[in-house]
């Protein structure tokens, strides 16, 4: 059985992360694209409609807004690849459902140990967050926290990590 590797794509806003992400991917042929994000209005459905528009008809999409490591369980055995797009965007649908809590949710504990071993190769998407000014509100602190320490142990996890500025990917880690 060929080894099954984890990438971490990070990066800011816009920084074409996805893009780099995608293209990593389409070195598979079976690829399915694991969607955080949820259309909660009509701005979120643009922006998924481009994403769908984007990868093209080369993967199979699941969404999957709460339960990451339990998608990473029903992975069909075929799979080469999933592509999770992305972390932060998880985050925050945990905390909007679950509401802010200072400790890791149960699902970052549980997502952890399912990257430890992996159904397929896994691409995560994420944004590197913190490098701003300092957030003026409590929760948006939290969510940043959380972030940043999600992203640290997924790289430590992680077989390669790549920083994506101004779309020139750089690797960090592998």
């Amino acid at each position: 059985m060929p080894s099954r590797r984890i990438q971490l794509v990070t990066g800011g806003s816009r920084s074409g992360k996805t893009a780099c992400a995608l293209e990593r991917a389409r070195r598979f042929s079976s690829r399915i694209y694991l969607a955080t994000a949820e259309a909660i209005d009509d701005e979120m459905r643009l922006r998924i409609s481009r994403h769908r528009q984007e990868r093209g008809e080369g993967f199979q999409t699941i969404e999957e807004p709460l339960d990451l490591a339990g998608a990473l369980h029903r992975i069909p055995d075929e799979t080469e690849v999933v592509l999770i797009d992305c972390l932060t965007v998880w985050l925050g649908n945990l905390m909007h459902r679950k509401g802010v809590q200072s400790e890791p949710y149960a699902e970052e504990r549980e997502l952890k140990r399912a990257l430890k071993s992996p159904p397929c190769n896994i691409i995560i998407v994420t944004n590197e967050l913190g490098s701003g000014i300092v957030p003026a509100d409590a929760m948006t602190r939290t969510f940043r926290d959380h972030a940043g320490w999600l992203n640290q142990d997924v790289a430590r996890i992680a077989d390669e990590v790549v920083l994506v500025a101004c779309g020139l990917p750089l690797k960090l880690k592998g």
